[in-house]
């Protein structure tokens, strides 16, 4: 009597293991469907990723005149450069009054030879073959400019500031071993700003000397904001001497600075052919163009960095193994994204003559590196 009792306990048995494995086939359809919409989703991520980035590369060539600054203040707009380069208007920069004083000296007071450039007569536009949109090369030696494309529209400097802000210091600074100590406030504001840096720490004593190339080398906020506090108390004092610096080289009508750093503000501005200006009046300066020149420099010891920080001159980096009809090149980059990727460089050939190159605007880094390497080598002949 009890047997048919043990066929109802099997087949209850039967069926409960045939539900176990119903159930655990769901749970791994469930698990592969999951596996499945995950795998797609990040494909899906990574395809507009890359769609994002490879628009923004294109959109900087397509529409080169997407960071141009434009409004009532945009004084040198088409007509004005057409008419500077046609020689209708006074030239940018001054004039060289003191013909005693020799070409790449300083002539006196601290004040550099008065700086300007005339278009060459075979002077090239250039086109897209260049991917910066903003760009001049100017011969120092003939005072001419070899190569322009809207030379003198307004563009973001970004870090090609501190071009400025070393030019400023070196004919402030006395001491090049006096020390500085790097404060909290220096430190706040380079992370606030989210500013490439030297490595000085808070409460760090360095060299001024040390400031200096830090500021240039590896484009340092932190080096760059303890120049400008030792040399006048604050940033926005040295940034008035900045200012008047540029209304010397006759500048302060078209080029506007507001942070020693380059970050990104609305009355910050410049045009290339101010910062070519720029650049030529720092490497007149001795104590610039030793550092503009140098690959690498060590810090002094401290406390904090006993065997000092080495830093890098990324531009000379990038650009030393191109073609450039072997001219060494030595320069500044610079980038937000106001402005994209940009660099003011310079370079002097076997017979003393010296370059002076500036490009904004370019899609990345290495195209920018690209395009002055293509105006050295296609310029310099």
């Amino acid at each position: 009597m009890e047997k048919p009792f043990e066929e109802d306990e099997d087949e209850r048995r039967r069926r409960m293991r045939r539900m176990r494995r119903r159930q655990e086939i769901r749970r791994r359809r469930r698990r592969r469907a999951l596996i499945r919409r995950i795998v797609k989703t990040g494909i899906l991520a990574v395809t507009v990723i890359l769609l994002l980035f490879i628009i923004k590369i294109l959109w900087g060539k397509i529409n080169p005149n997407k960071m141009a600054l434009v409004g009532s203040g945009q004084r040198f707009n088409k007509e004005a450069e057409r008419a500077i380069l046609l020689g209708s208007q006074p030239a940018l920069g001054l004039e060289v009054t003191n013909g005693d004083a020799p070409e790449g000296t300083d002539s006196g007071g601290g004040i550099q030879q008065q700086l300007k450039y005339e278009a060459a007569e075979n002077m090239r536009q250039l086109g897209e073959d260049i991917t910066s949109s903003y760009v001049i090369f100017a011969d120092t030696q003939s005072r001419e400019i070899l190569a322009s494309k809207d030379a003198f529209s307004r563009m973001v400097p970004a870090s090609m500031t501190k071009v400025l802000t070393a030019l400023v210091a070196a004919e402030h600074v006395e001491n090049w071993d006096d020390t500085f100590t790097i404060t909290i406030d220096i430190t706040d504001y380079s992370f606030q700003h989210k500013c490439s840096n030297a490595g000085f720490g808070r409460d760090e004593t360095v060299t001024i000397r040390d400031l200096m190339y830090g500021a240039i080398l590896p484009s340092g906020a932190d080096a760059s904001l303890g120049l400008a506090v030792y040399v006048a108390g604050s940033q926005e004092a040295f940034v008035e001497l900045m200012n008047e610096k540029l209304e010397e080289l006759g500048l302060s009508e078209t080029s506007h600075f507001t942070n020693c750093v380059g970050i990104y503000e609305e009355n910050h501005y410049t045009t290339a052919y101010d910062m070519a200006v720029m650049m030529e009046a720092a490497i007149q300066n001795e104590m610039c163009r030793e550092v503009f020149s140098t690959r690498i420099y060590t810090t002094s010891s401290t406390e904090q960095h006993p065997e000092g920080i080495e830093l890098s001159n990324w531009f000379v980096r990038r650009i030393e193994d191109k073609e450039t009809n072997g001219i060494p090149v030595y320069g500044k980059t610079g980038y937000v994204d106001e402005s994209g990727s940009c660099a003011a460089s310079f370079g002097t050939d076997a017979d003393g003559k010296t370059y002076i190159c500036v490009t904004a605007n370019s899609g990345n880094k290495w195209w920018c590196i690209k395009d002055h390497a293509k105006l050295y080598q296609e310029l310099t002949s």
